[in-house]
């Protein structure tokens, strides 16, 4: 009678004790996640009523939190609103982070690991814990250039330190106010969400870095490139003729000035059949080459997120003249036409752009500090001569003589992108400039011209000079 209780005991006491193991692991392997569930409201609460540090652009703060008197002890806000919150993002109760409010929360909360010491020291004197500052690269004259340049038509702007990496503007229109998704008034925050995804004009879309277009003209850098590379210079000439797309019946024709032309010439003038028939001599591996190397396919920006820029695989003959002069399936951010513009003006070094300089920890202690760091020798020294003395001229006499600015040398390429050939064409600029050190990209979705015009150098152009002038 006794042995049958023992194994009864023994078996009980054997489940008790798997249990017990099984809820422990379970517990210690899921606890993060567990912490993290929208659910669990204690732990949501504290946070959201955490003094976070702010987001610094200069000496100016474009996030910060002050006390108030409701059940969340701190209101985060943005003062400059919509005009930096592709970059800060939104910090909401409801609807979590975006952007550097995200990807450097631990940092803004005071929770890094690399802020222990200060969170030891706060612990011990019984101070009120604080957030960390984080201070982005951002130059808030060219931001606010850029802002106003685009004038409320749907678009982008993205400015590089072409010598270090330093993202000086990052601007997307329309945007949105983070400030209604971050207020107490947990209701007004949910009729804010659900207005913004459902405006058509997709606010919360950040057209800057994720989000790609075909570039237009502007991928004729990358062909020009290609070309340089192979051999070409910027004397050669290239047969500006008619050109019957192989295994097509389309043509693509048009006036660039002679029968026969300079590769310079091509460009200054933005030639199509000359580009297209280049692109097919060069060949689809040369292009789609190149165009890795300066950087399609590639994601960048962490801080806040990218897509990346696509080149297309397997290409016939005729889609490969198309993708020459950034058509057919080829498509870009503005991001990446700012970086092409940037490695052309670095003599073919890509610096790796970054958006955040430095972190500090609440007793101002640097935490972290961004060094520039190169990406890439992506042509050599002499092509990417070759390359600049051509888009001088795009500049100086070309297409993109709207971006001339007195006693500074700017050179840039325009792009004019339809893609279906009813809707208002893609304007696209992208540039560099001697003094200040910059490259810009201005794009802008929906320029309202006829396609048979030049939008890039008509609409684009002009944003890339405001800004460049701002930088001065």
């Amino acid at each position: 009678m006794n042995r049958p209780i023992r194994m009864v005991a023994l078996v009980s006491m054997l489940m008790t004790l798997a249990l017990m193991a099984n809820v422990s692991v379970s517990y210690l392997l899921q606890a993060d996640y567990l912490t993290n569930r929208r659910e669990n409201r204690r732990v949501t609460d504290a946070r959201f009523g955490q003094d976070r540090g702010p987001i610094m652009v200069g000496n100016t703060p474009i996030a910060k939190s002050a006390k108030s008197d409701d059940r969340y002890k701190f209101q985060r806000s943005y003062p400059a609103g919509e005009l930096y919150a592709p970059v800060t993002g939104f910090y909401s109760y409801t609807y979590g982070a975006s952007g550097l409010e995200s990807s450097m929360s631990a940092q803004l909360a005071g929770q890094d690991n690399s802020q222990f010491i200060s969170r030891l020291i706060n612990l011990a004197s019984g101070a009120v814990p604080a957030g960390g500052t984080v201070e982005t690269t951002l130059n808030a004259k060219a931001q606010k250039a850029a802002w106003t340049a685009l004038a409320g038509r749907k678009g982008a702007v993205v400015a590089i330190d072409y010598t270090t990496g330093k993202v000086l503007a990052l601007v997307t229109s329309p945007s949105y106010d983070p400030n209604d998704l971050a207020t107490h008034d947990l209701n007004a925050a949910s009729d804010a969400w659900k207005k913004l995804n459902a405006d058509s004009g997709n606010p919360m879309s950040n057209r800057a870095t994720r989000e790609i277009y075909p570039p237009g003209s502007t991928f004729k850098l990358i062909t020009a490139a290609a070309a340089l590379e192979s051999g070409l210079t910027s004397d050669s000439q290239v047969d500006a003729t008619s050109y019957k797309l192989p295994g097509s019946t389309k043509v693509i024709a048009e006036n660039c000035g002679g029968a026969s032309i300079t590769l310079t010439r091509a460009l200054t003038t933005s030639c199509n059949p000359a580009f297209a028939r280049l692109g097919v001599k060069v060949g689809e591996d040369a292009l789609r080459e190149e165009a890795s190397k300066f950087g399609f396919g590639s994601s960048y920006l962490p801080e806040i997120g990218s897509v990346a820029s696509k080149f297309p695989d397997q290409l016939d003959p005729a889609q490969t003249a198309m993708s020459a002069i950034g058509e057919f399936e080829v498509a870009a951010t503005p991001l990446q036409m700012a970086l092409v513009s940037a490695t052309i003006a670095n003599d073919g070094v890509q610096m790796q752009p970054y958006l955040v300089n430095r972190v500090l920890d609440s007793d101002l202690r640097v935490t972290s500090q961004a060094s520039p760091t190169k990406r890439a020798q992506v042509v050599s020294a002499q092509t990417a001569a070759e390359l600049r003395k051509m888009m001088v001229e795009v500049v100086q006499s070309g297409t993109g003589f709207r971006a001339q600015i007195s006693g500074v040398t700017v050179g840039g390429k325009t792009g004019t992108a339809n893609s279906d050939n009813k809707r208002n064409p893609y304007a696209w600029f992208t540039a560099w400039a001697d003094d200040p050190s910059v490259a810009v990209c201005a794009f802008v979705e929906d320029a309202d011209i006829p396609a048979t015009e030049i939008a890039g150098g008509r609409i684009a152009a002009p944003i890339a000079r405001a800004v460049i002038e701002a930088l001065r």
